[in-house]
């Protein structure tokens, strides 16, 4: 039987469903994608959503220890398998270079500044550090670089979010510690910097300061929709990195650096491996068209393999 419209009647509005991580830094990340998104299309309703990983609950032991950087994104992913969410939002140094079965990673935003800022109570950078301070970081690749340009200091674990770790140098707790310039800048917190090191002297994380947004596989609907949002220069630099990290195998328990950079249409890497006391460290450098990212990270992989030798990377075959 025909039934009249009625016009009056509210119009139902499309949705999505944002995944992320609960710290202030996950949470501003994901108002950015959602503020991008929303440019694109103002009809949307957007939801945020937190979940919490098991990551985010281990608090008290290093990510070695506890299973590596898979603990960050496995709850998201089952969210968004299950169709809890529609969307994921990662820092791309947190995510595995095997990502979970029926995602993808559908692009990455263009990166922030990948360099690591250097906080301390004694200003200046690693120069400015009294003998036997104390540097606080969980990352085993900011500290093996440390260690290898002041061996005379101590570094100790330290994990946390951005707050929790700048109020331990306020407090006096540590003499020092290193955070993603990226994050900070996020949060509105660069201030918080004593200096900003260059590249030469602290070689970052892969894929550190680019943001990635994860989604179903299958979902072509929401893979369109994300295409606008990728940034080609910042997502090829991105993929030659990862290369790069999965060619090495490389787990929580060995310090591993790289940074890729576009300049025109040629991608520029550095890749770096350590032993965690900074003792020893291999830096190699290469570079090709950015549509050859992958290999690309893969060749700079071989040779850090080659100059370490067999055994240096713990989990490479």
């Amino acid at each position: 039987m025909w039934e009249p419209i009625d016009r009056h009647a509210p119009m139902t509005k499309p949705s999505l469903r944002i995944g992320t991580r609960g710290s202030p830094l996950a949470l501003a990340q994901s108002e950015e994608v959602r503020d991008r998104l929303s440019a694109v299309d103002a009809a949307l309703v957007l939801e945020v959503e937190v979940i919490r990983t098991t990551g985010d609950a281990i608090l008290d032991r290093s990510l070695a220890e506890i299973g590596g950087k898979g603990l960050f994104t496995k709850e998201i992913d089952m969210a968004l398998l299950d169709g809890r969410i529609d969307l994921a939002v990662h820092s791309m140094k947190d995510v595995p270079t095997e990502v979970a079965s029926g995602t993808v990673i559908s692009c990455v935003l263009e990166r922030e500044d990948p360099r690591d800022a250097w906080i301390s109570r004694h200003g200046g950078g690693l120069e400015g550090l009294p003998s036997g301070a104390v540097v606080g970081t969980a990352s085993l690749r900011r500290g093996a670089q440390v260690l290898h340009r002041r061996p005379d200091v101590m570094v100790v674990p330290l994990r946390g979010n951005i707050g929790t770790r700048l109020d331990k140098v306020g407090r006096g707790e540590i003499d020092a510690t290193l955070l993603a310039l990226a994050g900070l800048r996020r949060l509105g917190r660069a201030d918080a910097a004593s200096t900003v090191l260059a590249t030469e002297d602290m070689l970052p994380a892969v894929a550190q300061g680019a943001i990635g947004i994860a989604c179903r596989a299958d979902d072509d609907a929401m893979l369109a929709r994300l295409t606008g949002l990728d940034h080609a220069p910042s997502h090829h630099a991105v993929v030659a990195e990862r290369a790069m990290l999965a060619r090495l195998e490389g787990s929580c328990r060995t310090p591993v650096a790289a940074l890729a950079e576009v300049e025109g249409e040629i991608l520029i890497m550095r890749g770096l491996v350590a032993t965690p006391d900074g003792t020893a460290v291999h830096e190699a450098r290469d570079s090709a068209v950015v549509t050859d990212a992958v290999l690309l990270g893969e060749r700079v992989a071989e040779t850090l393999l080659d100059q370490a030798g067999p055994g240096f990377v713990i989990g490479a075959g």
